[in-house]
């Protein structure tokens, strides 16, 4: 991708949360009652469109384009429990004999598109040829850099072929990676790494009328309006353990605004009893909710979500001092930056790069005080680097949101005498200042969610020295040969408990650094209607499992 995609780069902080969260626990109609068949599911929807073409999209495994659309690998979500990466077209996730460069997958027997046409290994390896494509950008493009050739390579519609994607049979897909590549598993789960037929690709119609290899097809799409989905009569559900095909009709509405959404859920009537927000629940709607019996008791809640953090420029004036850096890390005034993200319904106090969910997080805090801070301790630093005040910029988003968590941030650091002028700009703007060369700023507060569920995802594009302009997302700047060692031993290593050593390794290096200070892990909202079962929001990633949603039926 262009190092982030827009999902990961601006994920939205949700505001919302609820402790009332029965359908994350063992009940009837929660997330594990039986998946009964049949039905029509609405899913109400802000945006208005929906790109169904696997080149162009960001959407995660567990979403919208999983219904329709399956790949290499996919997730198993459960509450309360880490991801794993689990076979979805191939017999497994994938074998390697040389450390992790190659790369071997095997397709199941039987698989069939929607019109009864075999899958095969040659679609694959279209499908991810076709992502190369510049007419097709903006999809998630980790593959891009890893593959062989990659970099060079500008798609199939001139006839070229990417030779680092072999299919020796029509069941058989062998990668080759220029480095290995231990979380390659993760990687073949993302949406790239469906198969296209190609005489059947259109690249300028293909988002609205994808070729079917999930339990659902596009039956009918309304630009703004509506898409509906009907059964792929030829999904076989015995090579699909991670969709359960609930309903027989999922709509999505589209242009629907998130409180709307929220308003029509908490009525729960007619259809709306059928249906469920694909929004964060606004946090107007939070206190209504818990005035209201039934509607509380079809709240969901993740238990965390992304990374919300404040960057300190570490190539900027006084903050290429570590102890200044650490000084801020105690300065900072966490609970009136998670009181202006909403309070503690928006998120949890933050301590680790590695993000709940995670397999392999290792929960410590380097720097421990009172969630509003230690003066003291703080001013104390300043002193040892011989700094009595400081004036630092803030870069911050100009929104009323991002402002307020501006502000906590500068009040702060005020009592210790760093003076913060805050430095408001528009969305474009800001991601072109801290993605870019120059970096003219101190500090700015941003968030992250992983990609995939791996710590490679929380770790190398944010701390990472080659993440550093260019597009890249190590937004303070940073740069220590001993963490990129740490990184790419990590990113080599295949054997994931092994792995996940190293990346907790890693996570707890860089924060002796301080380069940034975790603020929250936010949480997400999410509402549904009385007949919607099954609805549940895993560790990883803060979203609901449409894979697995059904309706009570009768």
């Amino acid at each position: 991708m262009k190092r982030r995609s827009a999902v990961a780069l601006a994920v939205v902080l949700a505001l919302a949360g609820c402790n009332a969260n029965p359908d994350q626990k063992p009940a009837a109609g929660g997330s594990n009652a039986g998946t009964e068949k049949g039905g029509s599911l609405t899913i109400l929807n802000a945006a208005s469109d929906i790109n169904f073409d696997p080149a162009k999209s960001q959407n995660l495994a567990i979403t919208t384009l999983g219904l329709v659309l399956r790949r290499l690998t996919t997730w198993e979500v459960k509450p309360g429990e880490a991801a794993q990466v689990v076979p979805d077209l191939a017999t497994d996730t994938g074998k390697t004999t040389d450390g992790g460069k190659t790369w071997t997958f095997t397709l199941k027997d039987g698989l069939k598109y929607a019109d009864g046409a075999a899958i095969t290994a040659g679609d694959v390896k279209y499908g991810i040829e076709r992502s190369f494509a510049p007419e097709l950008s903006g999809g998630l493009g980790y593959h891009k850099s890893l593959l062989v050739g990659g970099t060079e390579y500008k798609g199939p519609y001139s006839g070229a072929d990417l030779a680092s994607v072999e299919t020796p049979d029509a069941r058989t897909i062998v990668f080759h990676l220029k480095t290995a590549y231990g979380d390659w598993p993760w990687i073949v789960s993302m949406p790239a790494f469906t198969p296209v037929p190609k005489a059947k690709d259109d690249p300028k119609k293909y988002t609205q009328n994808p070729v079917a290899s999930g339990p659902y097809q596009v039956q009918s799409y309304q630009q703004g309006v509506a898409v509906k989905l009907t059964r792929n009569p030829n999904w076989d559900a015995a090579t699909d353990p991670v969709r359960t095909a609930g309903p027989d009709q999922i709509t999505f509405q589209l242009g629907q605004d998130t409180t709307v959404q929220s308003q029509r859920l908490i009525a729960d009537s007619g259809d709306d009893r059928s249906a469920f927000g694909a929004g964060f629940v606004a946090p107007a709607q939070l206190a209504q909710i818990e005035q209201n019996a039934s509607a509380k008791q079809r709240l969901v809640t993740s238990d965390a979500g992304a990374l919300s953090y404040l960057a300190l420029n570490t190539q900027r004036g006084p903050l290429k001092d570590v102890k200044v850096r650490q000084a801020i890390q105690y300065a900072v005034d966490k609970r009136a930056y998670q009181v202006a993200s909403g309070g503690a319904i928006g998120g949890e106090l933050a301590s680790t790069l590695i993000t709940p969910g995670i397999a392999g997080r290792v929960d410590y805090n380097l720097y421990p005080a009172d969630p509003s801070g230690d003066v003291d301790k703080a001013r104390q630093l300043l002193g040892e680097a011989g700094q009595t005040s400081l004036n630092l910029t803030l870069l911050s988003e100009n929104d009323q949101p991002n402002l307020a968590k501006a502000q906590a941030i500068q009040q702060g650091l005020q009592r210790v005498g760093i003076t913060v002028t805050i430095k408001p700009v528009d969305g474009d703007a800001w991601t072109a200042e801290v993605t870019g060369e120059k970096g003219d700023y101190d500090l700015t507060v941003s968030s992250w969610q992983p990609d995939f569920p791996s710590a490679n995802g929380n770790i190398q594009p944010l701390f990472a020295s080659s993440e550093i302009g260019r597009g890249g997302y190590n937004i303070a700047r940073y740069s220590q040969p001993e963490v990129d060692t740490l990184i790419a031993q990590a990113t080599a290593e295949t054997d994931p408990a092994k792995a996940q050593a190293l990346w907790a390794q890693a996570d707890k290096r860089i924060l002796q650094d301080a380069p940034i200070v975790p603020l929250t892990y936010t949480k997400n909202s999410f509402l549904h209607g009385s007949k919607v079962q099954n609805f549940y929001v895993p560790s990883f990633p803060a979203y609901p499992n449409y894979l697995k949603v059904s309706l009570k039926q009768g």
